[in-house]
Formats: structure tokens, C-alpha cells, sequence
């Protein structure tokens, strides 16, 4: 007897629908065809155990399962429970009329239990896409999976529960959950906030500028001025997330096995702060079975490098192409992965090894030539790249026993949104959404200066020796300050600060 159950396979951050046929003859053996991993060739021994623990019996018939299409490679125990329930029904176990409406999901334990997997989001998705039903899998992943509006979730945490409801004998309730509610209520909360931050005035004004425009920022300075500080507090001043960056950040988390499972959603903007000792292949994605990395798991929030000349340089350089592309090409002998990217950068590095060089008060113990490899550790190209270089003093101590009260996140927030509202309005023919996405042409058209900005600018560019990459980050730069204070055209003062914020180049730090 023939029958047929629904799996689905993830595939970069989409899911691809895997059909199980199972067909029994007369015979012993067990075929499983379809290019499936060990995890799945081993999932025979798992179910024989399942069922001889739930008194179920197993056919002692020959057993061909194939998976299709057969050229996908399947990985993972997630195909355990449809090809159980595969196998019950072609014994005649269980009736198979319920099979074609659901995508069956599950690692079964020894004694059929069913554990928690990982990239059900992108499989609802899809699911969903093709029309099915609805979605069996463990309960742990239920919320996750029931944040797909219109899709039946069943909520399961054993095999027998899944036996009893495709015979009829059990009654699953469908996890329903209100998703704009929950994404609302998280959305109030914003936990750290720039309030608790003393001084840092400058720094303050940068980030609110990185913030309104999506633009990197290096920051560096002397140990416990504030950067790690203030770059914790970055995702606090940034727009609230909308409920499609939701839901394409919950995917990459998803797929990585990072979403809670009494959460099921990601409703604020990830912030990743991965050590210096991580790995080119860790921080952009790969692997042999191509997996996001830290960059990706960024995507719609921020990624941190502290002690930016600590990474090794073949980590920092591949980090070139993405933030240009906001995207990540992962590519294999028969098949190609692209993740998204869309992360902004922010950096921050003493400007020595002893970390006192340029410090007001305190004398730097490095000499010349050591302050400047130690520098050179990050190159030209990838400081190039970002768009506010950010000096940072330390913080005096008049700053630090002042009691008034400090602006909060919430207030710059406020100013935020509204210069994101004009550049997604600027940007609707577009297809980008901030100014720190503007292409060359972009640049030409919402750039134009006055003959004093252009004076100013020419004169930066004679006298300081900026590249012409440095050009357009100053130009994005003073576009984002004009849209601050909603000003169409942009003016000198504009051009002026956005000059102040290239101190790595100004200083020739960049070697």
C-alpha cells in the first residue's frame, strides 16, 4: 500500500515542501531514498522504539520510503513523525484521508515523545503559501508557527495524540493567538534607556543621526568613556520594528533554533555583540550546511563590534560585500543560499593598544609608530564604509554628579520616526527606506547642494584627502541632518557637521 505525508525542508531563510511516499511489499528490508542525512536514515531506529513503547506494531514487510524531490538533501530529525505517521497508515493502522491537509513536523524520542525543532516559521510560511490546512508539530513550536495568520496549528506532544486525532479520537484545538496584541505590548517596553547615560552630548547627537538614517558608526576612545554603553542603547532610539521585520527577523532567528518558545516572536530590533575571536564563516554565514551568521541574525537591528582591532582581518574584510549589498551570498558545488543583511554596524576601538592616546589627562605609553599599526589594523575600505567616525572623551565629573534629568529613548525616538517617515515617503519609488541605503543615482538627485555646501564640501575633499566613497557618506550624512530638522535643501551647517563625523579620515588614522 501506498500513502503519502508532508514534510517541509529549510533552505536558506524559505522552506520547500518535502513529500514522503511510503509504500510496503512483501519482503524485510528498509529502503530510504531521497538523499537523506544520517539524522534522517537513523530516524528507523527511533521509530521502531516509539512504537514498540505506545504498542503500536511495526511492519515486518519490506519498507520503501522516498522522499521527494529526490535531488533536495534532507537534514535533520524533523521528518521522524511524517514518516511514522507515514508508516502506520501504509500498515493500515490509521486512515490516511487527513494526510493531504496538513504538514506533519516532529523528532520523535524513544518512548514517542516529540522535542522542539528549529525553523518552523519559514515552514508555516509555506505552508501556508501552498494551501495546506494546517501544521502538526510539537507544542513547544507552536506559538512560532501560529503566528501565520490563516493556518490551522496543532498543537502535539506525543505520537499517540497525533494516532488518536487522524483516527478520529481525539479532538486538538487549534493554538490561536493575537499577534497584533502581543506585538503592540512588547513594543511599550523598552528596558535600557539613553536616561541613564551621563554626558555625552556629541555622542548622543551621533547616534540619533545613525539612528534617523541607518547609518554605521565607529566610535572609539579611551576604556570606560561609555562606548559599549551607549552602543547598547542604539536599538532603543531606533523605529519600532513593523510587523514584516517581525516576522523576517523571526525567520533567521527561527532557523538557528534562537526563538523562545513562550514568545514565538521577535518584537524588537536585534542587537548581536559576537566576541573578536569569532570566525569569518560564524560571522557572515556558511558552513556545510549553510547556516546565517551573526551579520544575518543582525538583519533589521544592530551588530556590535567592541575592541574592533581585535578581529582577526579576514573576519572585518568580508564583512565589505554585505554591508554594501545588505545581503549574503552562501554558495555550494549544486546550490546557492542568500540571506539578508540589513544590519547597521556600529564599532568601537581604543585609538591604542594602551588606550590613552589623544586622552586629556592621561599620558599614552605607546609610541608613534605603534599607535599606528594598532590602527591599521582596520582598513581603509572598511572604514570607508562607515559613515560616522565618533571620537569619544571621557566623561568629566561634573557630567557624572549631575542629577538632572536626561532625555530618554523615547523622546529621541520621537525624532527618529519622524525623519524615517519623510525618507520613506522620499524613497517610495525607490525600493529603500533610509538614507544610508542611497545608491549614486539617489545621490545626485536628493543631494543637491548650494554653491556655499559645495564650497565646503571641495575644500574638505582637497584639504583632507577624502575618497570618493568618504564623498557620498558625507552627502547621506548631511541629507539625514537636513531630514532631523526638516529642512528640504541641504545647507553648509548640514555639510559642516557631516565633515565633523569623518575623524578617522581628517586625522589620517585610517594609514
Amino acid at each position: 500500500m501506498l500513502v503519502k505525508t508532508y514534510g517541509s525542508a529549510v533552505f536558506g531563510i524559505d522552506a520547500t515542501t518535502i513529500t514522503i511516499e511510503v509504500n510496503l511489499a512483501n519482503g524485510i528490508n528498509f529502503f530510504l531514498v531521497g538523499l537523506p542525512d544520517s539524522a534522517v536514515k537513523e530516524s528507523q531506529q527511533r521509530i521502531k522504539a516509539a512504537f514498540t513503547n505506545n504498542n503500536y506494531k511495526y511492519p515486518g514487510k519490506e519498507i520503501t520510503i522516498n522522499m521527494a524531490p529526490a535531488d533536495i538533501r534532507k537534514e535533520g530529525s524533523v521528518f521522524d513523525l511524517p514518516i511514522a505517521i507515514g508508516i502506520l497508515s501504509a500498515s493500515e493502522q490509521l486512515p490516511s484521508e487527513k494526510l493531504k491537509d496538513y504538514v506533519i513536523l516532529g523528532e520523535l524520542s524513544l518512548d514517542g515523545r516529540l522535542n522542539a525543532l528549529t525553523g518552523v516559521l519559514p515552514i508555516a510560511i509555506n505552508a501556508k503559501r501552498e494551501g495546506f490546512k494546517g501544521i502538526i508539530l510539537p507544542e513547544a513550536n507552536a506559538r512560532e508557527a501560529a503566528m501565520v495568520e490563516g493556518l490551522e496549528v496543532l498543537p502535539v506532544n506525543e505520537l499517540s495524540e497525533v494516532v488518536e486525532f487522524l483516527n478520529g479520537e481525539r479532538k486538538i484545538e487549534p493554538l490561536i493567538i493575537d499577534i497584533e496584541a502581543i506585538f503592540n505590548q512588547a513594543q511599550e517596553s523598552l528596558g535600557i534607556d539613553f536616561k541613564d547615560v551621563k554626558g555625552q552630548q556629541a555622542i548622543k547627537r551621533a547616534f540619533e543621526i545613525a539612528a534617523s538614517g541607518g547609518h554605521n558608526v565607529i566610535l572609539i576612545g579611551p576604556p570606560g568613556a561609555g562606548k559599549s554603553m551607549l552602543a547598547k542603547r542604539l536599538p532603543t532610539i531606533l523605529p519600532p520594528m513593523s510587523l514584516d521585520e517581525s516576522l523576517e527577523s523571526t525567520k533567521i532567528h527561527s532557523i538557528v533554533g534562537k526563538i523562545s518558545g513562550e514568545k514565538g516572536l521577535i518584537t524588537e530590533r536585534p542587537f548581536r555583540k559576537p566576541h573578536h575571536t569569532i570566525s569569518d564563516v560564524a560571522l557572515v554565514g556558511g558552513g556545510g550546511y549553510p547556516q546565517p551568521g551573526e551579520i544575518s541574525l543582525a538583519h533589521n537591528g544592530v551588530l556590535f563590534l567592541d575592541e574592533l582591532p581585535e578581529y582577526k582581518r579576514t573576519v572585518l574584510e568580508v564583512m565589505r560585500q554585505p554591508m554594501e549589498d545588505r545581503t549574503v551570498t552562501i554558495s555550494r558545488a549544486k546550490f546557492t543560499v542568500d540571506y539578508p543583511a540589513g544590519f547597521m554596524l556600529i564599532a568601537a576601538m581604543n585609538p591604542c593598544p594602551c588606550g590613552y592616546y589623544n586622552h586629556p589627562d592621561r599620558e599614552c605609553t605607546c609610541g608613534q609608530n605603534t599607535v599606528q599599526r594598532y590602527l591599521n589594523k582596520v582598513s581603509g575600505p572598511l572604514l570607508d564604509r562607515i559613515d560616522l567616525h565618533v571620537e569619544v572623551t571621557p566623561v568629566n565629573y561634573d557630567d557624572l554628579a549631575n542629577d538632572v534629568p536626561k532625555e530618554g529613548s523615547a523622546e529621541i525616538r520621537e525624532r527618529v520616526v519622524a525623519a524615517r517617515k519623510i525618507q520613506i515617503a522620499r524613497y517610495q519609488e525607490s525600493g529603500i527606506h533610509s538614507n544610508a541605503e542611497m545608491s549614486s543615482k539617489d545621490i545626485r538627485k536628493h543631494c543637491q547642494l548650494d554653491a556655499t555646501s559645495a564650497e565646503l564640501l571641495k575644500k574638505a575633499m582637497n584639504n583632507l584627502g577624502f575618497s570618493a566613497r568618504a564623498y557620498d557618506r558625507i552627502l547621506k550624512v548631511a541629507r539625514t541632518i537636513a531630514d532631523l530638522e526638516k529642512v528640504g535643501n541641504i545647507l553648509s551647517s548640514h555639510i559642516g557637521e557631516a565633515i565633523q563625523y569623518r575623524s578617522l579620515d581628517r586625522d589620517n588614522w585610517a594609514g
